[in-house]
This record gives C-alpha cells, structure tokens and sequence, in this order.
C-alpha cells in the first residue's frame, strides 16, 4: 500500500495549523452572549474572491446524457420509479477533474457546469482557488456504483481499491471517496444557481441483480418504536452490511494492535464476535491507538462515504444547490474554519442522510437552509474515541433555517469526544411538514454518552418556531443490563421538543471510561403548535422536555471511576410548547442539577421552577 507522503506531512501539520487559523474563543458567558454571535456572523460572511475567468467543463469534453427510469428506494420504507442516467451514459469524471485542474493551474477561477444532465462516476475533488458552480438546471448524476469510488484515491490499498483519507462516524480511515471532496485546500466554493442545480447520489437505486443500494449497507435498525423507518431498503438478517460480522477484519486485536494488554484487548472487544463488523471494527481500531495508514476500508468492506467531505479546509462556500439521494451524510466538514454553508437545500430521507454535519470546526455559519432528511438535519460533532487531534467545534451559529424530517432538528453529538462549545441558533423553523408519515423526532438535541464523553457548553437557542409540533409518540433506545433507566421507558429517540441525552445507545460501545460533561444552556422563545392525531386529540408531542444525563452504573472501566456529574445549568424561558400526549408526566429528568424554567407553558399550565433530579 502506497501511502502519498504529502498527505501524511498534511495529516501531522493540519492540528497545529488550525491553532493559528482559529479566532481566540470570547467569553460565552458574557452578559449578552449573542454579541459573539454577531461576531461570528461578522468574521465568516466576508466574500471568497475568486479570479474572473470560467472553464466550462464542455470545453474540456463532457457531454450531457439521456435518461430513463428505474426503480429505486425513495426513503427507509418507500420505493418509486426515478430519473437516472441511461446505460452507456458519458462519464464526465474526467473531464470535470480536467477543468478543476485548470483552474487551479491558472491561479483560480470558476468551473461551470451548464444545465443538462451529467453522470459522473468518480469523485469530484476541489482544489483551492476553484469555484465549482452549477448553472440553472444542471443536474449531476453521481455513480451509485460504490466501485466507482475505490478507483481514484491518492493512496492505494491493493485489493480494497485506490482510497481517500475520510472520517467516518468521526473516526478516521481509508476508505471509498467521497463524491464531493477536498483536502487541505484553501479558499473553495461550490455553488448552484437556485435548487434546479442539484447534486445526486443515488443512494436508493440498486446497483447489483439482488436490489441492493448504497443504503441496504446501513443494516440493522436500531431504534425501538420508530415511525416512517422501520426498515433498511433491502435489507435481511444475514445480509452484508456495516453491523454484520465482516470476515475480513482480524478476529483478535492482538493481530492489528500487538502492545494492547489483556485486559484492554478484552475492554475494547467486548463480548462475542458483534465487534468486527464495519461499524464495530473502526472504533475498535481507534480505541487500540491502530495508525491510519492501517485502518483500511473500501472494497470488501460496508463504511458508506459521505455526499460531501471537506477536510483540513479554510475559507470555504457552500451555497445555493439542491443535494439529494446521498448514500450517507449529506455534508460533511471536518476541522475546517471560515465555513459558510447558505441556501442550500438538504433533502435525502436515506438511512444516516444527516443534513449538515460539522466536526472539530471553528467559525461556522448556517443560514437560510431547508433540510429535509432521514437523519439529523443539523448534527455538531468533534471526534470519536481516541480520535480528537482537531479539538473542539465552536464559533457556530445557525439561523433562519427550516427543518422537515429528521432525528434531531438542531443536535449536538453525538461523536462530540473533542467537545462542542459557543453554539448559536436563532429564528429557526422546525416546520416539520411530514409530520403525518415521517416526523420530526425532536426538534432541539444533544446526545452523548460514557463512551463518546467530550463536553457540551455554551448552548444558546432563541426564537424558533415549531408548528407541527414533534413526533406524539415515543420511541427509544435499548439500555444496558442493570441500568436505572429501563429499556422503553424514557423517550429519549423520539417524541420530546427539546431532548438532551447522555445515555445515547449504551449497547453500540463496548468502551464506557468517559463520563460528558454538559453546562450552561440557554433556550428562549420557542413556540410550538399542536396537531390534530388520528384519535382526534391536539397535540404537540410526548414529553415538552427529556433530560437523560450520564448514568454512572454504564461505566465499565478501571477504578476509581471518574466523577460522573449531573447536567447543570439548563436555563428554559419564556417558551410555549403546546399540549403533550403525556400530561402526567410532561418532563423526565435524571441526574440534572438546576433545570430552571422561567414563564414555560406546557399545556395549560406556567411553569416558574427550578428542578433537579
């Protein structure tokens, strides 16, 4: 395997260049914390300036293609007949690469995509200096042949393909590219004219005679209850996929990681073989302290790449598209600063097709942006497991954006191991339009537990509107034996508008030494609107509020055992939540020290109170 030397130089240096990149933190506990706010949106929404020339990928020998239709899956459940490139469609992956190349060569400029339909099978991959626009009605049909993206890669791993440096789960790997990517670059955009312009991954067509597609890798659902995804498009026990026992991963640590002892093999292994599946196995890897260069995925192998991955980036632009059928997450940067992701319409209802998805990212903005999703809409993250050199995500604010479907509206974690601070979102609408057949979950989230720990401070939420209310029934996680908190009893998956839970999936983590740390939150102004449910009742949700904080009896490491402190400083005012399906019992709270609730009403009641539990 040929590992690019450059690539392992930038992996070194990218930590210690984001020190000199990044804006000293302000004081987020300032009188007025939103005047940091202010400063952020000031700092990051200067314009990219770009060199005045276009290179129209035409020039450079792409060609449009016909269509036809095929069947594909349209969500978890759904399927239905989509446009897709015919058979023997031109394949502009060359001829895009030449463009970006020119572009950069000359010192910058502009890649233009005209209207017309455009299959790509391979990657695109920014270069810095170059803005990658999309003109009115151009559409890129993306490959949905994950072979495709094992072919182009920088650094070659014999069988398991041609690879890229990626980051999945917040972990890092070699793996399929991604079908937007950038490493390393500075000042780049990608842009459309309107939301004709769009960016396709195809994730639910099938790409082999058994009907499989990029999102029957996600395998085996794991949310109990759930409405609208009970089921992964093609998949059955048995089959392949990122939970299923890979035979290509080493059945003892002690083969990849030798100076492990015994006692951390066994800690990190767990019980039985649930461990070497794909999504196991690459955490396992982490925890072990294995080198990047060996944690090798790809063909063979069921890690689906994100949409779209920017890596070690600065001054970056995402504006104006419309990106949808991703086989993974839909964006997602990673230790990048100067970043601004605006009126981009986010819409895949796929397994995992979180929205937008920053990692260990300083000055962030998101504005004016529709997610409609099959996962998170928005999910702030900071590295997994042993996997934190990027530091924390901070400095993001998050504004006049609309929220469909999804998990989480606005969430925090829940790979947040690096820690997650000076978070602002504001004038916010959690529209949640499918609320008939695929809800929105919860509307504000943050999720962690004592294996993904990290911390979680500085959280500001005002003047968001949720007019359809949350998901009214409950749906949860499956707890660990001899847990306080019970399986299907607390609905921390689904159903609350406001959910913060630091118990998340205690069973996907065999390592539980990392107790979080979660502080001072603000909320305001949030008003929500109940729905008319099948029973004929108004209603708003299950619970108004569910505050799961850490449970110190998961805890499965070496004693003594670190303090495991309560959620604290949780400030709710002047809200208005509607009416929950759960009147007797509109909150949960555990382990939570001084939740205050200013002017809170929950069906007909005010609440004036200060709890902890």
């Amino acid at each position: 395997m040929t590992f690019n030397n450059q690539r392992r130089n930038l992996m070194k240096a990218l930590p210690a260049a984001g020190i000199s990149l990044s804006l000293p933190a302000m004081a987020a506990t300032a009188p007025d914390p939103w005047l940091q706010a202010q400063a952020i949106i000031d700092h990051v929404s200067k314009p990219l300036k770009f060199r005045k020339q276009d290179f129209n990928i035409t020039k450079f020998g792409a060609k449009p293609c016909k269509l036809t239709k095929a069947k594909a899956w349209i969500s978890h459940e759904e399927q239905d007949d989509i446009n897709t490139p015919a058979a023997g469609a031109f394949d502009n992956y060359a001829a895009i690469k030449a463009a970006i190349k020119a572009c950069h060569d000359a010192g910058g400029g502009r890649v233009v995509i005209p209207a017309g339909n455009w299959f790509v099978a391979g990657p695109m991959v920014l270069l810095s200096n170059v803005h990658v626009h999309l003109a009115k009605n151009a559409h890129v049909y993306f490959s949905h042949n994950p072979a495709d993206y094992a072919k182009y890669g920088d650094i070659d791993c014999g069988k398991h393909g041609k690879l890229t440096i990626s980051r999945w789960q917040s972990n890092d790997c070699l793996n399929y590219s991604p079908m937007v990517y950038a490493y390393g670059q500075n000042n780049i955009a990608l842009t459309g004219e309107d939301w004709t312009a769009t960016l396709d991954g195809q994730g639910g067509l099938p790409f082999n005679e058994q009907g499989d597609c990029w999102w029957t890798w996600k395998g085996k659902q794991k949310t109990i209850n759930s409405v609208g995804q009970g089921t992964t498009p093609n998949f059955k026990a048995g089959k392949m996929s990122e939970n299923t026992v890979n035979p290509l991963n080493a059945t003892s640590l002690s083969m990849v990681a030798p100076a492990l002892t015994e006692a951390e093999r066994v800690l990190i292994q767990g019980e039985g073989e649930r461990w070497r599946a794909d999504a196991q196995y690459l955490p396992a890897l982490s925890e072990a302290g294995v080198a990047l260069s060996k944690r090798v995925f790809g063909v063979g192998h069921y890690l689906r790449p994100p949409m779209i991955q920017i890596i070690g980036c600065t001054n970056v632009l995402l504006e104006g598209y419309h990106v949808v059928q991703t086989p993974f997450w839909m964006h997602h940067p990673v230790h990048c600063r100067n970043l601004v992701i605006r009126n981009v319409h986010a819409h895949s209802h796929g397994p995992n097709s979180d929205g937008f998805d920053p990692e260990a990212c300083d000055h962030v903005l998101v504005e004016g942006c529709t997610f409609d999703t099959g996962d998170d809409c928005i999910a702030i993250k900071a590295g997994k497991d042993l996997d934190t050199q990027y530091g924390p995500s901070q400095n993001i604010v998050i504004q006049n954006c609309i929220m469909h479907s999804g998990h989480g509206g606005v969430t925090l974690g829940s790979e947040m191991a690096g820690g997650i601070q000076n978070v602002f979102a504001q004038k916010l609408v959690f529209e949640n339009a499918n609320w008939k057949t695929n809800p929105l979950n919860t509307a504000i989230r943050m999720k962690t537990n004592l294996n993904r720990g990290g911390y979680l401070r500085n959280f500001y939420v005002r003047d968001c509107t949720v007019p359809n209310g949350v998901q009214t029934t409950p749906s949860f996680y499956a707890s660990l034996p001899g847990s306080p908190i019970q399986s299907k009893t607390v609905a921390t998956a689904a159903g609350a508008i406001v959910t913060f839970d630091c118990d998340y999936t205690p069973i996907s983590d065999n390592v539980r030494t990392r107790p979080p740390v979660v502080s001072n939150i603000q909320i305001s102004n949030i008003r929500t609107g109940n729905v008319k449910t099948k029973d004929g009742k108004l209603v708003s949700c299950y619970q108004a509020i569910v505050i799961l904080g850490p449970v110190a009896s998961d805890y499965n490491g070496a004693g003594p055992m670190p303090p495991v402190v309560p959620v604290t400083d949780v400030t709710i005012t002047d809200c208005d939540f509607g009416t929950p399906v759960n009147t007797e019992a509109p909150w949960f709270l555990y382990n939570v020290k001084g939740l205050t609730l200013k002017n809170v009403t929950i069906g007909d009641t005010v609440h004036n109170t200060t709890l902890s539990a």
